[in-house]
């Protein structure tokens, strides 16, 4: 028991070091590997899913596979570009920071394009895009500090964004419709809580700096 108490000053020290914030550094890592090469052709595939899904009326089975199609092969790469980085020590600043912005590009295009088709109300589009332009505002706010990455929050998050959109672009009978609202309903509560847990750990962060930089004014 009093080890545990021993430990919690460390752990809420606003200038200890936070496992979720890490210092930008890209040392002896290559700028141009398979990672980033995967993430990079993730931003290039959304123009192209953009395109597929609003062909036509933009309810045509044939192209509603199609942008489907072009969607999850868009969103695998997600999970194999951190696979890759992680086992082979590919991770840099340019891979934290694009990595998110490109998942945020694709969910943002595919919600965008469906409340355009009519498919998904605009209300559950606008409460992510707003969440997700302001968490990528705020990652670029405090980067000459730190880089924030995607967190384990995030990518369940993107997960459960990109299984319900899933269900809405397929053109699935009605009985599915049910299960798409409640994938879409734990997405939206995803997003929102993670967005005010990347705001929190930008709010230490920058408090952990200020305490620093008065510590170095003071010469304490």
């Amino acid at each position: 028991m009093s080890t545990q108490r021993e430990d919690r000053p460390a752990a809420e020290d606003p200038t200890a070091p936070n496992p979720t914030v890490e210092p930008a550094s890209d040392t002896h890592v290559p700028l141009l590997n398979i990672a980033n090469v995967l993430t990079i052709l993730r931003i290039l595939l959304v123009p192209v899913f953009l395109v597929v899904l609003l062909i036509g009326d933009g309810h045509e089975t044939l192209w509603r596979l199609a942008a489907t199609g072009v969607f999850a092969v868009a969103a695998i790469t997600d999970r194999i570009d951190g696979q890759l980085a992680r086992k082979y020590g590919l991770v840099t600043d340019f891979g934290k920071l694009a990595d998110p912005i490109a998942d945020k590009a694709l969910i943002g295009a595919a919600l965008v394009g469906l409340s355009v088709l009519g498919d998904l109300p605009w209300w559950v589009t606008v409460i992510i895009a707003v969440r997700e332009l302001g968490i990528t505002l705020l990652r670029f706010a405090v980067l000459r500090h730190a880089v924030i990455p995607a967190g384990r929050g995030g990518k369940l998050k993107t997960l459960v964004q990109s299984i319900a959109i899933g269900f809405y672009l397929l053109p699935l009978p009605d009985a599915f419709d049910l299960a798409g609202w409640v994938l879409m309903g734990a997405a939206v509560a995803l997003t929102v809580i993670t967005g005010l847990d990347y705001v929190v750990q930008a709010v230490r962060l920058r408090a952990g700096v200020h305490k620093v930089e008065m510590n170095a004014g003071t010469g304490a």
